[in-house]
C-alpha cells in the first residue's frame, strides 16, 4: 500500500513541474493587463523557469542522492509551494519573476528525484509499468498546461494558475511523511563534483538563454554568437572533465548505451514538436480566429486525451511490435499531423484542425509512454539517477527549442505579413474616389489596426452627418449659383434642395460601399496572410520531423523473436 501511495505522490510532484512549463503561456494577456505591464518583461517569468528548471536539475538530483532523496524530495515540494503561494499574491511583475524562480529551484528538487523515488520502489524486472506512469504524467502534464490554464483563468483569473498547486502539493506533502522513509536514510557516500555541477550549470544557463533570447535579441546579435558559442565551450569541458573525473556529476557511461542515445535524442525532437503546436495553437485560435482563451484551449484538448488513452497502450504494443515499430509509429503520426495542420482549413469548420489534434496526441502518446523505459534501461543506483536528471533535462531543452524555433519564426513570419498587408491596404485605398484627406486618415486606422491586431465591428458609415450635411449645402449653393438670374420662389428652392439631398446620398452610398468593399478586401487579406504565418512554420517542419522516424529505425531494437 505504501508503495502506491509513494507512485502517487512522486506523479503529482513530476505533473506540477511539468505542468508549469506550459501553464503559463496562454494566460500571459491576462497577466499583462493585469499587472499593465509590457511583454517583453513579463516573460521573464516564463524564462526564469524554463532556464533554472534546465539549469539546476541535474546538479540538484546529485546533491538529493547524497544527503537523501526523501528528505531532499520534501524540502523540494515545499520550495515549489513557496514559489506558488508566492506567484499567486505577487503584487508587481519583478515579484512574480521572483517566486517564479523559487517555483523552478524546487521543480528542479522534485522532478528528477520523483522519477527516482518512484522508480526505486520496484525490482528491475517490474519497474515497468511505474516508469511508465511517471513518464505519462510528465508528457500529459505539459500538454494539459495551455487547456487547464485557459479553463482557469477564463473562470477563475490568472491567479488560480499558481494557487491551483496548493492542494496538490498539500497532498503529496502528507502522503511523502506517511509513506517515505525519512529516519536511516540511504545515501550515496560521494563528493559533491563542484567542477561538473558548474560546467554543467554554465552549458545549460549559457544555451537556453541564447535560446530563449535568440528572437528579441537577433540571432545575429554578439551577445546572443557569445552565449551560443560559450554553451559549445562549457560542454567540451564538462564532457573532458567529466571522463577524468573520479565522481563524475553525469557517468560518462550513460552514452555508451545505444538505446539511451536514441531515448535522449526521440525526448529531445518528441517535446520540441508537441510544444510546436500546443503553444502556437492557442495563440492561432485566440488571434487570427477570434476565439476567447477557454474555447481556444478546449480546442486543442483532443491531444491531452490521445496522450491519456494511448500512453498505458505503448508498453503492450512494445512487447507485441518491439520499441523501434513503436517509436518510428508516434514520430510518422506527428509528421501526419504536421502535414495536416500546414494545410489547414478553419474557414467551415474546426474538423480538420481537430483530427491534426487527435494525429498529434497519438503520436507522442505512444512516443512518450515507453521513452523514460527505455532511457532507464537497466540502469540501477547512481546512472538511474543520472539517466533520469538527464532525460528532465532534455525534456526542457526540447521546450526551450520548440519557444526558440516556432516562436521566434513566427514574430519574424507576422511582422513580413503586417508589412506585406501594409502595402496591400495603400494601394487598395488610393484606388477609392474619395478626398486625399479621407484616405490618409483612413490608411492611418488601418495602419494602426494591422499593426495592433486589432478585431474590431467597424462602422460601415464612413461620411458623418456633419459631412454630410456640408456637402449638401456645399452642392445646393453651388446650384443655386448656376440659376443665378432666375427668380426662385420657396417652393422651387425647396425641390432644387431634396434633388441635391438624393443626389448627396446616392453618392455618399456609393463612397460608403466602395469603402466598405475595400476595408473587407484589406481585412481578409491581412487575416489570410497571418494565418499563413502561423501555418507555414508547420510545413517547414515537415521534413524535419519525417526524418525523425529514422531514429528510431537505428538505435532501437527490432522485436525479438522468441
Amino acid at each position: 500500500m505504501k508503495t502506491k501511495f509513494t507512485i502517487i505522490a512522486m506523479c503529482i510532484g513530476i505533473f506540477l513541474c511539468m505542468l508549469d512549463t506550459t501553464i503559463m503561456n496562454i494566460t500571459l494577456p491576462a497577466i499583462q493587463k493585469g499587472m499593465s505591464v509590457d511583454l517583453n518583461t513579463l516573460s521573464w517569468a516564463l524564462n526564469i523557469y524554463t532556464i533554472s528548471f534546465a539549469v539546476f536539475t541535474i546538479p540538484l538530483g546529485r546533491i538529493a542522492e547524497i544527503l537523501g532523496r526523501h528528505r531532499v524530495y520534501i524540502i523540494g515540494l515545499f520550495i515549489f509551494l513557496l514559489g506558488s503561494v508566492g506567484c499567486g499574491f505577487s503584487k508587481d511583475v519583478y515579484q512574480l519573476i521572483a517566486f517564479r524562480a523559487a517555483q523552478s529551484i524546487g521543480a528542479a528538487i522534485v522532478f528528477p528525484t520523483s522519477m527516482v523515488i518512484g522508480i526505486s520502489t520496484t525490482t528491475i524486472e517490474k519497474r515497468q509499468n511505474v516508469i511508465a506512469a511517471l513518464g505519462v504524467t510528465q508528457g500529459l502534464a505539459a500538454a494539459l498546461g495551455p487547456t487547464i490554464g485557459g479553463i482557469v483563468t477564463q473562470y477563475l483569473g490568472w491567479r488560480w494558475v499558481f494557487i491551483i498547486n496548493i492542494p496538490l502539493i498539500a497532498i503529496a506533502l502528507f502522503i511523502c511523511l506517511f509513506s517515505l522513509k525519512l529516519k536511516n536514510e540511504e545515501r550515496t557516500f560521494a563528493k559533491i563534483d563542484v567542477v561538473g555541477a558548474i560546467l554543467s550549470m554554465l552549458f545549460l544557463f549559457s544555451l537556453t538563454l541564447g535560446l530563449v533570447k535568440g528572437r528579441e535579441w537577433s540571432w545575429f546579435s554578439a551577445p546572443i554568437i557569445l552565449l551560443l558559442a560559450s554553451s559549445l565551450i562549457f560542454l567540451l569541458l564538462f564532457i573532458k572533465y567529466e571522463k577524468q573525473c573520479k565522481e563524475p556529476m553525469i557517468p560518462i557511461n550513460l552514452f555508451k548505451n545505444r538505446q539511451f542515445i536514441g531515448a535522449s535524442l526521440t525526448v529531445v525532437l518528441s517535446n520540441l514538436f508537441l510544444i510546436g503546436v500546443t503553444v502556437l495553437l492557442p495563440t492561432f485560435l485566440t488571434k487570427i480566429q477570434g476565439e476567447n482563451e477557454l474555447r481556444a484551449a478546449l480546442l486543442v484538448t483532443p491531444i491531452s486525451a490521445m496522450i491519456f488513452i494511448f500512453s498505458p497502450i505503448a508498453a503492450i504494443l512494445i512487447k507485441k511490435l518491439g520499441s523501434r515499430v513503436v517509436i518510428f509509429s508516434g514520430f510518422f503520426a506527428m509528421t501526419l499531423a504536421y502535414v495536416s495542420l500546414a494545410y489547414l482549413d478553419v474557414s467551415k469548420s474546426y474538423t480538420q484542425m481537430m483530427i491534426s489534434c487527435l494525429l498529434l496526441g497519438f503520436g507522442y502518446g505512444i512516443i512518450v509512454g515507453p521513452i523514460t523505459v527505455l532511457a532507464a534501461s537497466d540502469f540501477t543506483g547512481e546512472l538511474l539517477t543520472a539517466s533520469q536528471s538527464v532525460i528532465g533535462v532534455l525534456r526542457q531543452i526540447g521546450t526551450v527549442l520548440a519557444v526558440a524555433i516556432f516562436v521566434s519564426s513566427l514574430t519574424a513570419n507576422i511582422s513580413s505579413a503586417k508589412e506585406q498587408a501594409l502595402r496591400y491596404s495603400e494601394i487598395e485605398i488610393n484606388k477609392l474616389q474619395i478626398p486625399n484627406e479621407n484616405k490618409k486618415i483612413m490608411q492611418k486606422q488601418t495602419e494602426k489596426q494591422i499593426l495592433s491586431e486589432i478585431r474590431d465591428t467597424a462602422s460601415t458609415q464612413h461620411i458623418s452627418a456633419g459631412e454630410r450635411d456640408a456637402i449638401i449645402e456645399k452642392n445646393y449653393q453651388k446650384t443655386l449659383g448656376n440659376l443665378e438670374g432666375s427668380e426662385l420662389n420657396k417652393a422651387a428652392r425647396e425641390q432644387i434642395k431634396r434633388k441635391v439631398v438624393k443626389q448627396v446620398d446616392a453618392k455618399i452610398k456609393k463612397i460608403n460601399e466602395a469603402i466598405n468593399k475595400t476595408i473587407i478586401k484589406i481585412k481578409n487579406y491581412t487575416q489570410q496572410n497571418i494565418s499563413d504565418a502561423f501555418l507555414i512554420l508547420y510545413k517547414w517542419s515537415i521534413p524535419f520531423i519525417f526524418i525523425s522516424c529514422f531514429i528510431s529505425a537505428y538505435f532501437f531494437r527490432a522485436r525479438t523473436r522468441e
